[in-house]
């Protein structure tokens, strides 16, 4: 069955999706711009989160708090990110989790890259993953780790080096188009670097091509030709989270556009 769902901002996401009739769902942990440790959806046990959503055939996808930056050459940032890392996938894992989606990351103006692809790969040695941990593309920064397709090259050469074959990738339409990546053909750029997509946020982009910022919008309303990102889902094959100011709206058009009932 195809997996076409929303990112949810709901204390309690699993109601909303079923209301809204998607089979997929993504939401964080706790609060998206804290180091607090994870906290359970209705503040419910991980078993019981596990079975109800089984229950409602809901695939759940959960996302890292946007702090998380494993490739910082700040130690009070690098040493909480794998922390916080690491028990956020622990918690997806116990709750039934598919994946856990974590930003690129970056590195300060002063410092070579370099250091930043080999913090990234003495996390991936050091920090246990009970489930599939998915590398999002960003859309802006000089010194991103993931935001054009040489980072994430480069990128995939440390995720090689770290053993890193379970490794996962998240492919964000909005991110590449304001990256300067050309979505045309992009699936199969991307799989010759990492063999593999894992998930596709699916977003239109309030801004133009190669802008740098991270501003999302509806399907059929922003500056990003809506058949091209149809075009993305469907060479992609893999499951599709619309992170989107109306994802209701949004998924319900993308089964239009995919003749999935």
């Amino acid at each position: 069955m195809a997996r076409i769902g929303a990112h949810l901002h709901d204390g309690d996401p699993l109601p909303v999706a079923t209301a809204i009739g998607v089979n997929a769902v993504q939401f964080f942990l706790g609060d998206p711009q804290d180091w607090k440790a994870p906290t359970m959806p209705g503040g419910r046990a991980p078993d019981q989160i596990r079975a109800e959503f089984a229950a409602a055939d809901v695939v759940a996808y959960v996302h890292a708090p946007y702090l998380v930056n494993v490739a910082s050459p700040n130690n009070r940032i690098r040493i909480p990110s794998r922390k916080i890392l690491e028990q956020q996938l622990n918690a997806a894992a116990s709750i039934g989790a598919a994946g856990l989606i974590v930003h690129g990351g970056h590195v300060t103006a002063d410092t070579d890259p370099a250091e930043g692809y080999d913090s990234w790969r003495k996390a991936i040695e050091r920090i246990e993953r009970p489930l599939p941990m998915l590398i999002e593309n960003t859309a802006g920064g000089d010194g991103a780790m993931a935001r054009s397709l040489e980072n994430i090259a480069r990128l995939w050469e440390a995720v090689g080096a770290a053993g890193g074959d379970d490794v996962g990738f998240c492919l964000d339409t909005c991110h590449a188009n304001s990256a300067g990546e050309d979505l045309v053909g992009i699936v199969d750029r991307i799989k010759a670097i990492t063999g593999r997509i894992d998930l596709v946020h699916c977003n239109n982009s309030r801004d133009e091509f190669n802008s740098g910022r991270d501003r999302h919008a509806n399907l059929t309303s922003g500056t990003i030709d809506p058949n091209v990102i149809v075009s993305v889902v469907q060479a992609a094959g893999a499951p599709i989270i619309c992170e989107t100011p109306d994802p209701a709206t949004d998924v319900r058009w993308l089964r239009t556009q995919l003749a999935i009932d």
